[in-house]
């Protein structure tokens, strides 16, 4: 090798260690401690102090540049109460939450909720939810449907003056419900849109006026409904 290769190669190398050493620099000028944590979103039901304790351990020990944002989005999104979190870096030394709040539309299987996509998520510390909401039953994993459901019992029976309080689908895909926190209606598994019809006629025709005595109606029959009365140890039956 001559000489002025020699130098040629020899230049290029410290070229790459400067380079290699400046970027070292660098990184490490722009990775500062966090001091700034930033919270913003439409908060409901949890509160900033909630979140802010929540969200206090998944930074604490870490530097700017040094945290990935992936990891820390998928740990916050395990908080209680948080359907999704984005999270960014803002110079010099803030991170920034953008925080999306679950949207309870039922209460499921009597101790969890259910928000408006028929996931099911833990009460957490909210207690009081400011409204009523219906509560829903299900097998695991059938949010989605009992939902579904329960949105087309809603539209179909509101213009009898009724409101449906509760609502099970059965593990082995029986469904029955409760209007107006009283009457119980059994539906089964078959021919649910004949049954329901039958129902409707029926408490036109007599059943509303009797609602305070029925304790239940099934519908699981060919033609007609039984009804069980409140003091009555025999179901009677109407076509």
């Amino acid at each position: 090798m001559n000489t002025n290769a020699r130098g040629t190669l020899l230049g290029v190398l410290m070229l790459v260690v400067l380079i290699g050493a400046g970027g070292r620099a660098l990184w490490l000028w722009l990775d500062k401690p966090i001091e700034r944590v930033s919270i913003s979103g439409d908060l409901n039901y949890v509160s900033a102090s909630y979140l802010q304790k929540e969200l206090a351990p998944l930074v604490r020990g870490h530097t700017w540049l040094s945290l990935s944002l992936t990891d820390l989005r998928n740990e916050a999104r395990a908080i209680g109460w948080l359907r999704e979190v984005t999270v960014s870096r803002e110079w010099p030394n803030t991170l920034r939450f953008v925080l999306y709040e679950q949207d309870p539309v039922a209460r499921w299987n009597d101790d969890r909720l259910l928000n408006s996509r028929g996931q099911s998520f833990a009460p957490g510390p909210v207690t009081d939810l400011g409204r009523r909401l219906p509560d829903l039953g299900g097998p695991q994993g059938s949010g989605r449907e009992v939902l579904g459901y329960y949105d087309s019992l809603r539209r179909t029976l509101s213009n009898l003056g009724l409101s449906i309080t509760q609502l099970r689908l059965e593990p082995r895909g029986a469904w029955r419900f409760q209007v107006n926190d009283g009457v119980w209606v059994i539906l089964g598994r078959a021919d649910l849109d004949a049954r329901l019809a039958r129902f409707i006629a029926a408490w036109k025709r007599q059943l509303s006026e009797e609602a305070s005595q029925i304790r239940y109606i099934d519908l699981r029959y060919p033609n007609g409904v039984s009804v069980a009365r409140h003091g009555e140890t025999t179901m009677t039956s109407g076509d």
